[in-house]
């Protein structure tokens, strides 16, 4: 069986983006449905829609964490504080081996909403040299907090 890192590494070569990368990769031991998995991460590419924010794998990881700690109810506090803590410590983690959690300064400025942008991304190989090394870091350091 394929570990997650190589799941991801297949999904993100076969047109998935880095959060849906990252969010797949757990789906079978969460048991959360994969096409509505696709549908709901696919906005947070890009840093957002292309916006260049938060770096997408992050995003991916902060909905996994989610998946696995998020409150299901109203007077559910001991699982959002749970759930807090858990992302701040993989935007932590993140920041402190990329320099940054934003996709912006992660993939050198290249403007993702130009078609100008998104030639300099491929040019520099981006998606290679950064972005995967990005939703590793993230799946490396999900299994090291989420207990699954």
């Amino acid at each position: 069986m394929k570990n997650r890192i190589e799941i991801a590494d297949s999904q993100f070569d076969n047109g998935l983006n880095c959060a849906q990368s990252v969010v797949t990769s757990f789906c079978e031991e969460l048991g959360i449905d994969k096409e509505m998995a696709l549908r709901l991460s696919c906005g947070f590419g890009g840093g957002m829609g292309r916006k260049e924010e938060v770096c997408g794998a992050v995003t991916g990881g902060i909905l996994i964490i989610g998946a696995k700690y998020g409150k299901d109810s109203p007077c559910d506090k001991e699982n959002v504080e749970i759930t807090y803590s858990k992302i701040r410590e993989l935007m932590d983690f993140f920041a402190e081996k990329h320099g940054t959690y934003f996709c912006r300064k992660l993939i050198k400025e290249c403007d993702l909403t130009t078609e100008e942008g998104q030639n300099k991304y491929r040019e520099l190989d981006i998606k290679n040299k950064v972005c995967k090394q990005c939703v590793f870091s993230v799946i490396e350091k999900l299994e090291e907090i989420i207990e699954i």
